[in-house]
């Protein structure tokens, strides 16, 4: 028996030479490496850092990150740890814009939403 993909495709574009679709893990995973990269930012709820979530930390990702895509736009929900000592305010502004940056130039989709929970705060030993 095959290994079912616990994954939604709910855009499709199609083209002259075929369709691409694009599943909502994807942009969740897009989402969460875009998050990851923003000083401030210890890791996704859950412990992932960039080497987990490289690593196929996707069924966990999928706890932390959420990726709803629609033909009106993409809206994400996320949940991350900071590190002690930044600023939550600014370093959440800067993380809804990488996030919807990244989803824009890497997939050509609207975001509507970045939605971010501050689950934890770590220190930066």
């Amino acid at each position: 028996m095959a290994q079912e993909k616990n994954t939604v495709e709910r855009y499709t574009d199609a083209s002259d030479v075929g369709t691409v679709k694009i599943a909502d893990d994807v942009v969740a995973l897009i989402a969460a490496f875009a998050a990851l990269e923003v000083e401030g930012v210890a890791c996704v709820s859950g412990g992932l850092d960039m080497e987990a979530v490289s690593k196929g930390g996707m069924r966990r990702l999928g706890k932390a990150v959420k990726a709803d895509v629609k033909k009106e736009g993409v809206k994400v929900d996320m949940a991350l740890d900071l590190v002690y000592g930044y600023s939550i305010p600014e370093t959440c502004s800067k993380v809804q814009n990488r996030v919807r940056a990244a989803i824009e130039n890497m997939t050509g989709l609207e975001v509507k939403d970045v939605n971010i929970r501050v689950a934890g705060i770590t220190s930066n030993e």
